[in-house]
């Protein structure tokens, strides 16, 4: 069966209001751990992960850092308008650098009742921000803020005016644990709208523990959009358009990375496992269409079309050789890869995630990892009292082989 044609009815499943965490556990590692090793499922907890990994595994992590991206704004007329913000128009570190004015694309909530005009708030210490729609589309409206003081970079602006943006499922408002706790430990670079939330359930001293105990940490970055909650609404997945999400991933990663291989590579969260598999289709790309290429972005259908056999090592090295014909410390592409059932690993073996929703794009992908025995697994975690999607329990995903 052509991989399109896969029916978004088959990855549903009965999942009860009350088994979504709607608040996290008080401690990150006493999440429950739910095994799949050898064709056998059991249960365990986070804290004892390093016992059913394989060893001297590399684990990669995503470095993202969730940024405040829900601004409230309120007119004079009392009207709310929340401008939701998406990604910027420049380089990520650069729009948050920058002094007024940036500009971003975004989504309005409540967007009748803006048609022109600018929006205003202002803020502790006196900082006054405001937003003006320069451009709008079917998908998203641009959005130029300007504040005073206007040398504050972005980052300080939005760090004090915006909002935690909580998964909508969660139907509440961020609170102040929030802040701490829908952001993983290790991350690094602002630019998600959305937590890698396989890496909420680690803690420094388990990190610390996992290095003593061989396995080798390293990371990437993945910005996740908005569109990372976007269930598939067709009857098919063909006819779903999957979000595209910025990738930044290390010169020094990529050597580490085609080091490891000959063994067992393990993402930490499903934006990992779109990162490390995006890599090896953009060493496709190189193979291709040549050194030149720019503007590197990898489509969702990229590797159902056909392509010449490629070792995993060749794609990796083909972009460690790219970067430095052109002196580059890092790659910088784009993603919108589609992995769903039909789809073959090329650089992961295993999988540490979350539970997803149902008709999910995320779903689809553990489901090309472990088959058929998603059903089973997440049935076993229904009856056995786990807690679902983002603030909920963890699972360990070892297939038995990735043929």
């Amino acid at each position: 069966m052509d991989i399109k044609d896969i029916a978004i009815e088959e990855y549903d499943y009965p999942l009860p209001e009350g088994r979504i965490a709607k608040h996290p556990l008080a401690d990150r590692d006493a999440s429950k751990l739910l095994v799949l090793k050898e064709g056998r499922l059991q249960a365990s907890q986070f804290k004892h992960i390093g016992e059913y990994l394989p060893p001297r595994a590399l684990l990669v992590f995503n470095e993202t850092k969730v940024i405040r991206a829900r601004l409230q704004f309120q007119k004079e007329t009392g009207s709310r308008i929340e401008i939701f913000c998406l990604e910027p128009d420049d380089d990520y570190q650069v729009a948050f650098g920058s002094a007024s004015p940036v500009r971003w694309k975004c989504l309005v909530g409540n967007s009748k009742r803006w048609r022109e005009g600018k929006l205003q708030m202002t803020l502790e210490g006196g900082i006054v921000l405001e937003a003006e729609r320069k451009e709008r589309n079917d998908q998203y409206s641009e959005i130029e803020f300007s504040w005073t003081p206007s040398t504050l970079p972005f980052a300080t602006v939005l760090e004090a005016a915006g909002e935690i943006p909580l998964p909508p499922y969660l139907h509440r408002d961020a609170e102040p644990e929030d802040r701490d706790r829908y952001q993983t430990v290790f991350a690094k670079y602002d630019g998600s709208v959305a937590a890698p939330t396989a890496g909420l359930h680690f803690t420094k001293p388990l990190l610390a523990s996992l290095r003593q105990q061989g396995f080798d940490l390293d990371e990437v970055t993945l910005h996740v959009g908005a569109g990372t909650f976007r269930p598939v609404a067709t009857p098919t997945i063909g006819e779903h358009v999957m979000h595209s999400e910025t990738i930044i991933v290390r010169k020094t990663f990529l050597e580490n990375l085609r080091q490891h291989l000959q063994g067992d590579i393990i993402p930490v969260g499903t934006t990992s496992t779109r990162t490390l598999e995006s890599l090896y289709w953009i060493g496709m790309m190189l193979l291709e269409q040549g050194m030149e290429l720019r503007d590197i972005h990898v489509d969702q259908w990229t590797p159902y079309q056909p392509h010449p056999q490629l070792p995993a090592q060749e794609a990796i090295q083909k972009i460690i050789d790219y970067l430095n014909r052109h002196e580059l410390t890092r790659l910088e592409a784009s993603t919108a890869l589609m992995i769903a059932p039909g789809y073959h690993y090329r650089i992961i073996t295993g999988l540490i995630t979350n539970f997803h929703q149902p008709k999910s794009t995320l779903l689809l992908l553990v489901s090309a990892l472990i088959g058929e025995k998603w059903k089973e697994a997440y049935r076993f975690a229904l009856e056995n009292d786990f807690r679902f999607l983002s603030y909920g329990d963890s699972c360990l995903f070892l297939p038995q082989s990735l043929v």
